[in-house]
């Protein structure tokens, strides 16, 4: 570089993992040409005090959230659901053989909508993830729309069943193959206790899959003790993963033959 000319890269982030490879890389380390920074709302000059009410109410409602998106806090990592999972670039020549899975969550507003694209190696005991959607303020007619610029409007979509009204109306937009997840009581659990059996591997470009999955922990009681249910919190993603494989978990009830009530 000429010289008073520098090169710098600038990389901004929220630490929601706090063993992912950036912490490593750039925040312990000793390399002199690294300057790593940790800021948080506090230091904005430029909030107004409707603002700070919304890092207030997350601090009082959701104080995990508050440590990492308020104070830049590193997330910590316990009571993961899914542990079995890893970030690793593949082709998608070489699951092209295996059963796809979509499955989408509605959101608009204050929730994304979330759609999971993946494929299920049942033999192996694999699931690989290579896409998704992830947005808020979605219509309808984006969500078809956005879905069918990526290529799935013919695949076979297994959507959260609250919403049937939307799920009619992507039907007839042409998500043909679009359907409702039964779901039912338990059926959170099962679908968690099904898909821990598996290895997920996550495709580098599913930066919100990513996200989730690394956050999504099981609930806690007032005492601070774990409980069998997951927070109600980083599980757009997830939900619609669950969705996906719905008919598998089904598959295994009927192929066990056990008695559920659902």
């Amino acid at each position: 570089m000429p010289e008073g000319l520098f090169k710098q890269i600038t990389i901004t982030l929220n630490p929601w993992n706090e063993h992912h490879w950036i912490k490593k890389r750039f925040f312990d380390t000793q390399d002199a040409d690294v300057l790593a920074m940790t800021t948080n709302y506090m230091c904005n000059e430029w909030l107004d005090e409707a603002d700070k009410k919304v890092f207030e109410r997350m601090k009082k409602n959701n104080p995990r959230r508050y440590q990492v998106a308020g104070l830049g806090n590193w997330g910590i990592v316990d009571g993961l659901v899914y542990e079995n999972w890893k970030e690793e670039k593949f082709e998608l020549n070489t699951i092209r053989s295996l059963d796809s899975a979509f499955g989408l969550d509605f959101g608009y507003t204050n929730d994304p909508t979330a759609l999971f694209c993946g494929a299920i190696d049942l033999k192996n005991k694999k699931i690989y993830v290579y896409d998704e959607i992830y947005q808020k303020g979605m219509s309808n007619k984006a969500i078809y729309e956005e879905i069918n610029k990526m290529g799935y409007s013919k695949e076979k979509i297994t959507a959260d069943s609250a919403e049937p009204k939307s799920i009619d109306e992507l039907r007839g937009l042409g998500l043909r193959h679009i359907t409702g997840a039964l779901k039912g009581k338990d059926s959170i659990n099962n679908g968690i206790q099904f898909i821990q059996d598996f290895e997920i591997i996550i495709h580098p470009r599913c930066v919100n899959f990513i996200t989730e999955i690394s956050n999504y922990t099981w609930d806690e009681d007032k005492f601070g003790n774990k409980i069998n249910r997951p927070i109600d919190d980083f599980n757009h993603l997830m939900d619609a993963m669950r969705y996906a494989i719905e008919k598998y978990i089904n598959q295994k009830k009927l192929q066990f033959g056990y008695n559920s009530i659902m």
